[in-house]
């Protein structure tokens, strides 16, 4: 364990971590630098490390959402295709390089920045799903991709989810988030199972940073039930910002 302010920072980190998780995704964003600062790990016990403490608080968000919300009981296939996918990116990830990667993860992220700002009904209807077989379909191939770039890559994985849920079923965003967060926590799994067999979880702290996880994820839940999709559609287009600036900050600089 680190010393015990470096203690204390980390699990204040994981809690606004799980928060932000909650709400649209991208806790990773707060916690990963967090523990690269204070812990002096190797990078791949900085990601398994995260995993434990994501996957808790993720996990704990989805069974609020998904008791007062509801979702359909195609989700549960959607997250198994994500938890193989995830855990075939985590093994991948060696072979993709993230200069690949990351500039087309940049431009995704601004093409769908720029789509919900200017389709402001998008995400936001009476809630009345648009079933079929074949949105459906559509549905596990975008969970299973979504969950492959989880496992190489990860940031935004769950604005990519809800965006896609919203796009494919014609649902709103809180609908969605609830989706997403079932299916984000099966992404989580897979490439945590990963980590776990290669050996690079600390578990001491990884089990302290999830407490304090799902304590924030439980708040960041009820945040988003209280708020709504509308809520949810803001933070999406803050992470976007964020998260399109950071990348930019990454590639560049």
């Amino acid at each position: 364990m680190p010393p015990l302010t470096s203690t204390v920072l980390l699990i204040v980190a994981a809690a606004c971590a799980g928060w932000v998780d909650a709400v649209i995704g991208g806790g990773g964003l707060i916690l990963i630098p967090v523990l690269m600062s204070t812990t002096g790990l190797p990078a791949a016990s900085v990601l398994a490390t995260n995993k434990v403490a994501a996957v808790t608080g993720t996990a704990s968000a989805a069974f609020t959402l998904k008791r007062k919300v509801g979702i359909p009981r195609a989700t549960w296939a959607f997250a198994a295709a994500a938890f193989a996918a995830s855990a075939g990116g985590a093994m991948a990830v060696v072979l993709i390089s993230d200069d690949i990667v990351r500039p087309a993860i940049i431009l995704l992220l601004l093409a769908v920045g720029t789509f919900v700002a200017l389709r402001p009904q998008f995400g936001s209807g009476s809630g009345k799903r648009v079933e079929s077989g074949r949105r459906q379909a559509l549905a596990l191939v975008a969970a299973a991709a979504i969950g492959f770039y989880d496992g190489i890559f990860g940031p935004g994985t769950g604005m990519f989810l809800i965006m896609a849920f919203t796009a494919i079923f014609a649902q709103s965003f809180l609908q969605s988030a609830a989706m997403a967060k079932v299916v984000n926590t099966a992404t989580n799994l897979g490439a945590l199972s990963v980590f776990i067999a290669g050996g690079y979880v600390v578990w001491p702290l990884a089990l302290t940073l999830a407490v304090a996880n799902v304590a924030g994820a439980q708040l960041g839940a009820r945040t988003v039930l209280k708020g709504g999709s509308q809520l949810v559609r803001y933070a999406l287009l803050a992470l976007v910002v964020v998260l399109s600036t950071k990348l930019l900050i990454d590639e560049f600089l």
